[in-house]
């Protein structure tokens, strides 16, 4: 018997447990994703995420029954017609106000935070959001959709599962891969517990919030995907979230030039929605600065202003799935469903530049549908004799626009599928959302959250080449004063006499462009003190080990993505 066996048998078993058990985890933090044990723990996270999205819904279903006083919460749009006028304005009015207090009182910029947050989180965090902001940004949001607001509930419950991945993150001590991959099975399960799409939410795991398709990922977030699924359906029922007619032919071949122009004009449809609620959250940006007033009046305002378009529009309120089943079933008269197109862009424009929260999928859906059945009105009434089916354009038109708006035309495809049960209509549906897609990429950086992101000066549209360097810090690449082959400190102090220099805290984003403006080799790091002491020489930042960190960099990120 060897000497590491006989000090096993002389460890008591509760030891022997305790030390398997610490192992366990070590191994998991460190390599999760490809050991069995981790499934269990996306198994477990899937079921919580699953639970979160029904609770989610049920919520918004539960205080819109209350709130507007029906019974049939799929028939609100048609409910709240019969409603008095004033219980129409008053209820967003009351709901932005509680938002408002909400947001001003929880987050530093009263600002909800949703799936742009948890892209950021996956590639700048290790796979980690805010938990406290982002628990109070799925309340908002359910106020807000529950009061009539006009956005989606699947951006707010995605960013709630995130929550939940980054407690379990935290809790085991993940590294990045794993932070990464436990954040992709919370995403998975919340998206297929809300559209009952199992398929369709493993892939927008990967193809949105992880941006990449590797192996390792694929298991843990599958079993997640369908945990949330399982539980949706116990819930919901085994059954598609719309329903269509039941002849939804297509006249192959003849009609499919007709679905490649209806995805150029979903393409430019979805970049004016992008563009609407970009426009707009500047303008009230710009009158906020300019009139001030304490930041709960903007949701608060905001929410008068829908409720002035409620009275004559009740089809805004909440996510709109009613009147997106009106046009896949093609009971909307053309002009009707142009109407609806330029009031609910507009409505889901001023609800997110007014800090309400909610995502914006549902209202991408709604949009594409209407916008579908439009242009299949006027197609079949040109050519008769050639067309399918008025209501395919409302299909295929509602997977173009969400394709576009998500930058997920493969998700959003299969989303499209599983949400209608209809896999008989597959090559209109991704003619369509290819070319949308291709339009809306080359007018935004690639999608609404990747231009979100951008606004806000993270640049991740580019790849990792672009924005890995923002995610080094300079104190853990620099050479401190007196290390072996450090800089010489008389030529550091004679930069830091002329104002070059970087701070502690910079990371290499703002190190490589001074490399590049100098010229020079290395650059002095400071920090300053808590007095007024001025800058304290820390060390030097050489450029050799600046690209050598970002080289290490890259290829820790190729290997993740493409194991």
């Amino acid at each position: 018997m060897s000497g590491t066996e006989q000090q096993q048998a002389k460890t008591p078993w509760h030891g022997r447990v305790r030390a398997a058990w610490r192992e366990g985890w070590a191994l998991i933090r460190s390599h999760g994703p490809s050991q069995v044990q981790f499934w269990f723990i996306a198994l477990a996270l899937g079921s919580a995420a699953g639970i979160a999205a029904i609770g989610f819904r049920a919520g918004i279903e539960l205080l819109q029954a209350m709130l507007y006083g029906t019974d049939d919460v799929a028939m609100l749009h048609s409910f709240a017609a019969s409603l008095p006028w004033y219980w129409l304005l008053g209820l967003p009015v009351a709901g932005g106000l509680v938002v408002g207090l909400l947001l001003d009182r929880f987050t530093e910029d009263a600002r909800v935070r949703s799936v742009a947050e948890v892209i950021e989180g996956a590639a700048l965090r290790e796979g980690r959001v805010e938990r406290k902001r982002g628990l109070v940004s799925a309340l908002a949001s359910m106020i807000t959709l529950s009061t009539g607001g006009s956005t989606g509930r699947e951006g707010p419950v995605v960013h709630l599962a995130s929550v939940f991945a980054t407690y379990v993150s935290s809790w085991i001590r993940a590294d990045g891969i794993t932070g990464r991959d436990l954040l992709g099975c919370a995403v998975a399960a919340a998206v297929s517990a809300s559209f009952n799409a199992p398929i369709a939410g493993a892939l927008f795991a990967l193809e949105v919030v992880l941006r990449h398709f590797a192996v390792h990922a694929f298991a843990p977030i599958a079993i997640a995907s369908v945990a949330g699924t399982v539980l949706g359906r116990l819930v919901w029922g085994d059954v598609t979230e719309f329903t269509l007619p039941d002849k939804n032919a297509l006249a192959f071949y003849v009609e499919l030039p007709a679905f490649v122009l209806l995805g150029l004009l979903c393409g430019v449809v979805a970049v004016v929605l992008m563009r609407a609620i970009f426009w707009t959250d500047d303008l009230a940006n710009r009158m906020q600065a300019r009139f001030g007033g304490p930041r709960w009046l903007r949701p608060t305002a905001t929410g008068l202003i829908l409720g002035v378009i409620a009275i004559f529009f009740p089809h805004i309120i909440g996510v709109g799935y009613e009147t997106t089943s009106a046009a896949l079933q093609g009971s909307l008269a053309f002009d009707l469903a142009v109407i609806f197109v330029v009031v609910k862009v507009a409505a889901v424009a001023i609800t997110m530049a007014g800090r309400m929260g909610g995502g914006v999928f549902s209202p991408s859906l709604m949009v594409g549908a209407l916008t579908g059945l439009a242009f299949g009105t006027v197609a079949t009434g040109i050519a008769p004799e050639f067309s399918g089916e008025g209501t395919l354009y409302a299909l295929a038109g509602m997977g173009a626009v969400a394709a576009a708006v998500l930058g997920a035309p493969i998700s959003t495809t299969l989303i499209v599928f599983e949400l209608t049960g209809d896999w008989q209509t597959g090559l209109a549906v991704m003619v369509a959302v290819s070319l949308a897609s291709a339009v809306a990429s080359r007018l935004v950086q690639r999608s609404f959250f990747l231009t979100q992101l951008a606004r806000r000066g993270v640049h991740l549209a580019a790849g990792p080449q672009a924005w890995l360097s923002g995610t080094i810090r300079v104190e853990t690449v620099m050479r401190a004063i007196g290390a072996p082959r450090a800089a010489p400190e008389e030529a550091l102090r004679q930069m830091m006499k002329e104002g070059v220099f970087l701070q502690s805290g910079a990371t290499l984003e703002e190190a490589m462009p001074l490399f590049e403006a100098t010229g020079s080799s290395f650059i002095p790091v400071v920090r300053f003190g808590r007095d007024d002491a001025g800058p304290e020489l820390w060390g030097a930042l050489f450029q050799v080990d600046s690209l050598r960190a970002l080289n290490r960099a890259l290829t820790r990120m190729a290997a993740e993505e493409h194991s």
